[in-house]
């Protein structure tokens, strides 16, 4: 948790947003005499696009001027993209070096012969990476840190209860618009301020000689109650195993069964409580450690109010702290990871409240509202009004988020300005590299490089970010695909090409284009400047 001071030291030390009026209509456009228009027009006119919406907006950052432009002032859902602008907000509002404690309090100091008559206290700070390997003291065995310093303060026994605190933000664990059907995923986890291992659970199925199935649930810690319904297959039976976990429950129905070549399968889901789950780890490492405790475990979360107010002779045993801010974002932004995007939001919010900020003209109960009127106040200082970007949440997996593609190259020029835009950029995964364009855009032309945020939900695909031309020019681009419904073969599959090969197609228009268009572009008279 950031201490109100700190927080509004931080905004002190922020430079003040530029000045900026609202962008102006402007007609799309390619400079005279370009072959990329013609080459983009050409492949966006394909039949099987007949019922899509296509936004697509490319800028040259080192002067504003637009190399391309199609619809480029439509709305569009960003998907993914709208970690873009979630990343932003974070460096901006909170820097990269900031970091996220977990803290573990004694609620009163242990007596001479290390007992602590009251509860030992887990408060979690918003942490999204503890218990993973992105993490350092809040690594895997965050729970045996803790218990060590427990150990080395002189406590063998806890007289009260565990009390797990994830009160940290008020706000509900799901993101506004996020869909029923994904909150089961591993990719939609619930969102806390004490979530360990990224809120999932790994589920395997197994046959046991020739009949199905085993399942087991790792790590036991999660408290997943199996109800096993699996039967065997009969000889040629597709798979019907089907894994369901009703939400606000416990228990995970297995059904259905393996196909009887198969011997095992693996399934991450997320976690029905991840506090508690953060609970039950600590539990088990104090037990480890030769640590009593006498109460029970208790979690308490929003709505309810955190109990240290109530233990004014509480005592701090120890604080885990997250990595840099620079570094959870590059696992955010390469992995697209919507659990941290929706906790760095809260965290924005958290600071925005916590310093005094303007509650943008309205009553907010949210951690997340919060984090949202700091998103609109710097959108709009930099020039991106309400019309252009209207988001819900800060991961991009609600169908509620609404961006232009303008506003985004509007976004990406502005980053690359930044003190810390090496940060940001740097973090975006790389074309053929890494993260979510490992197997994307290699071999482009000549050394052109890209970094690019991408995007995926049904019917939705985006890809925006920097290509790095060979001729030194910084091109932002954001490339919006809405409403595509794939062509589908007779047999069932989806016919080639994957769409996110439609944004790369363009994407490479570009680099065969690009150095010409900026060449020519900077000859040019400006008629199209941002």
């Amino acid at each position: 948790m950031l201490e109100r001071r700190l927080a509004a030291l931080l905004l002190a030390l922020l430079p003040a947003l530029p000045a900026a009026a609202r962008l102006p209509p402007r007609a799309d456009a390619a400079p005279a005499g370009s072959t990329l228009g013609a080459a983009v027009a050409a492949f966006i006119a394909q039949p099987r696009f007949a019922s899509a919406r296509w936004g697509i907006d490319i800028v040259d950052t080192a002067d504003g001027r637009t190399v391309y432009a199609h619809d480029a002032g439509k709305l569009f859902v960003p998907a993914s993209n709208a970690k873009l602008y979630t990343a932003a907000l974070a460096l901006h509002l909170l820097g990269p070096q900031a970091r996220f404690a977990t803290r573990l309090y004694a609620g009163a100091p242990p007596d001479a012969h290390g007992v602590v008559q009251g509860d030992l206290i887990l408060a979690g700070g918003g942490d999204p990476a503890l218990g993973t390997d992105t993490g350092d003291d809040d690594g895997p065995d965050w729970a045996g840190t803790l218990a060590g310093h427990l150990v080395a303060a002189g406590i063998h026994r806890i007289d009260g209860d565990l009390v797990v605190d994830d009160t940290l933000f008020r706000d509900p664990p799901f993101g506004t618009g996020w869909g029923a059907d994904d909150v089961m995923t591993d990719y939609a986890p619930q969102v806390g301020a004490l979530t360990v291992g990224e809120g999932v659970i790994r589920v395997e199925v197994r046959r046991t000689g020739m009949r199905c199935c085993e399942v087991s649930v790792h790590p036991a810690s999660a408290g997943v109650r199996v109800r096993n319904l699996s039967v065997d297959a009969t000889p040629g039976d597709d798979s019907s195993l089907l894994l369901y976990r009703p939400p606000g429950h416990d228990t995970l129905y297995v059904t259905g069964s393996l196909p009887t070549d198969v011997r095992e399968r693996g399934y991450a889901l997320a976690a029905p409580d991840p506090a508690r789950m953060a609970g039950r780890e600590l539990r088990d490492a104090l037990a480890a450690a030769g640590v009593e405790l006498t109460g029970r475990l208790r979690v308490v979360r929003w709505p309810e109010s955190s109990l240290l107010p109530d233990a004014p002779r509480r005592r701090l045993i120890a604080r885990l702290e997250s990595p840099p801010l620079a570094l959870l974002l590059r696992h955010m932004l390469q992995q697209s990871d919507n659990l941290y995007a929706q906790t760095l939001l809260l965290q924005a919010g958290l600071a925005w409240k916590q310093a005094g900020m303007d509650p943008c003209g309205r009553v907010l109960h949210w951690t997340s509202q919060w984090g949202l009127c700091a998103l609109r106040t710097l959108l709009g200082g930099i020039g991106i009004t309400r019309e252009q970007a209207h988001f819900t949440e800060g991961s991009g997996l609600s169908r509620q988020d609404l961006v232009s593609p303008r506003a985004t190259t509007t976004l990406l020029a502005w980053i690359a300005r930044q003190p810390w835009a090496a940060d940001l950029i740097g973090a975006l995964p790389h074309s053929g590299r890494d993260g979510t364009l490992l197997y994307r855009l290699h071999r482009l032309p000549d050394g052109d490089t890209v970094r690019a945020k991408t995007g995926t939900l049904a019917h939705m695909y985006t890809l925006s970010g920097y290509l790095e031309t060979r001729a030194g020019r910084r091109l932002a681009f954001s490339i919006m695909l809405n409403n595509y419904q794939r062509p589908i073969q007779p047999d069932g599959d989806w016919a080639p090409p994957d769409p996110t090969r439609d944004l790369d197609a363009i994407v490479r228009i570009l680099a065969v284009h690009g150095a010409t268009v900026t060449a020519a572009a900077a000859q040019a008279t400006p008629a199209a400047t941002r």
